[in-house]
């Protein structure tokens, strides 16, 4: 059956659905600012409203008949897609980390190592010769005053952008987009493959596939976690596919290193796969993925890259707070007791206590892996100091893989049109957060949490079984 005549024999309604959604990403693309915050959660509402009509079947739990096994919707798989290219052309409104993207690509092409030079510096002259700063550009970066912590994938996809077009900024953040785009295609395809392996319904894939987060912050707003979770997907593809061999294991460790030289995020993983594998397997994938790590690092190494990265993580933890939520509330807690801001101080602390309680998560035995990964990955961002909306498309991500014809998380759902409350900061210069909206976010994602995870247990022992791993 070719896609022509299913698409020919679509209902009016999925039409008009169609095209309101479209229209409704097209404003939010090339017509709204983060400034503009009325406009912006009013039209992210009605997409939420839309993308709630298209998803409502699968968290109804329609699928009744185990035997039966679903089609992929073509249809709703080629309108996530199209949702996409639509936005293929908008730059980005409300994100300006491409700048620092560009900046870092056009470093590389003039053979400089980006992890060496902060902006400020190299825009006071003198340190690089070979490389000549736009000023332009530099008035656009958000982070003149710190280094970068792009992992080496994303300074390639960086550099290719800026070379294939060096004197247009539209073009270059364009040619930013496409690998993103075709990583989320290469994503939705796998999802498919994933879910109809464990004997799922593949439409599941449409929780993240038409997730108007997802489709906002990674293609429109230029943001990589999309590069960063396809080729986690295909590692668990890779590992599915060919088995506990030598070569399943070399190409899995091998698509999760370039995961990790994407975002770094994916170290989470690690401890889940030792757990998951046995500490022999665990340990020997965990090394390949290393090794490959180490050598996709090698081209930037030397004793500034590391300095610089850790610098800038450090910085990261102890000056920069945004959507935060247990940080919030021991920053109130430590005003209250001390007089001043404690997260220079509690930083590290924080980081360390989310670590143990990390590792506990990964390996208790009692959950699937799906499942410690949705946990890890929610503990990890309610203990961050800042969560950006673009942090949550992981969440939704791995929210996919715990849903069953029995049971699905819904949190990350909810969480994910909550988090856009946060870009109500930006009414107002300087960003200044709205206390009652975080409030508001976390309160709803906390009360939803605590019930799902209560009657998750309960299923458990009522059925005495996990739901289906991946």
């Amino acid at each position: 059956m070719t896609l022509a005549p299913t698409l020919f024999r679509v209902p009016l309604v999925r039409w008009g659905w169609l095209i309101l959604s479209a229209c409704l990403y097209f404003l939010l693309g090339y017509n709204t600012v983060r400034s503009q915050f009325s406009v912006l959660i009013g039209l992210y509402l009605l997409l939420l409203w839309s993308y709630s009509l298209r998803i409502r079947p699968l968290l109804i739990n329609e699928l009744k008949d185990n035997e039966f096994r679903p089609k992929p919707d073509r249809f709703l798989f080629t309108a996530a897609v199209l949702f996409r290219l639509l936005l293929i052309l908008a730059m980005p409104a409300l994100s300006n980390d491409y700048a620092r993207f560009i900046w870092d690509g056009k470093l590389l092409l003039s053979g400089i190592n980006p992890f060496k030079y902060l902006p400020a510096e190299l825009m006071a002259g003198g340190v690089a010769p070979s490389f000549t700063p736009n000023p332009a550009l530099y008035q656009l970066l958000n982070s003149s005053n710190y280094y970068t912590v792009y992992p080496p994938l994303n300074q390639a996809l960086f550099a290719l952008a800026a070379g294939l077009s060096p004197a247009s900024l539209q073009a270059v953040v364009i040619w930013l987009r496409v690998p993103i785009l075709v990583a989320e295609i290469g994503s939705l395809w796998l999802l498919v493959q994933l879910l109809r392996r464990s004997g799922r319904n593949p439409n599941l894939a449409l929780l993240y596939g038409l997730n108007p987060l997802v489709i906002l912050e990674l293609t429109g707003n230029v943001h990589f976690e999309a590069v960063m979770l396809f080729f986690v997907l295909l590692a668990i593809w890779f590992w599915q596919q060919y088995g506990n061999t030598s070569r399943g294991m070399a190409l899995s460790a091998g698509a999760l290193a370039l995961a990790i030289c994407t975002k770094l995020l994916p170290l989470i993983l690690l401890p889940v796969i030792i757990a998951r594998l046995g500490w022999r397997r665990g340990l020997t994938y965990s090394l390949i993925t290393g090794g490959f790590v180490v050598l996709l690092f090698l081209p930037f190494f030397d004793l500034d890259m590391i300095r610089n990265m850790l610098t800038s993580i450090d910085l990261y933890f102890r000056m920069f707070e945004f959507n935060a939520s247990i940080y919030y509330l021991i920053r109130s807690a430590g005003y209250w007791f001390t007089g001043y801001n404690v997260l220079s101080s509690i930083g590290l602390w924080l980081s360390v206590a989310t670590t143990i309680v990390l590792l506990s998560i990964a390996f208790d035995q009692k959950y699937p892996p799906a499942v410690r990964v949705l946990w890890m990955l929610t503990v990890y961002f309610a203990m961050a100091t800042t969560v950006h909306p673009w942090y949550i498309t992981s969440l939704v991500m791995a929210a996919v893989f715990t849903a069953t014809d029995r049971w699905q998380f819904r949190y990350p759902l909810l969480w994910s049109g909550l988090v856009w409350l946060s870009y109500s900061a930006y009414r107002q210069t300087p960003v200044r957060e709205d206390n009652l909206l975080i409030i508001i976010e976390y309160g709803a994602v906390v009360v939803l949490l605590t019930l799902e995870v209560y009657r998750y247990n309960v299923a458990l022992k009522r059925h005495a079984e996990a739901p289906v791993e991946i």
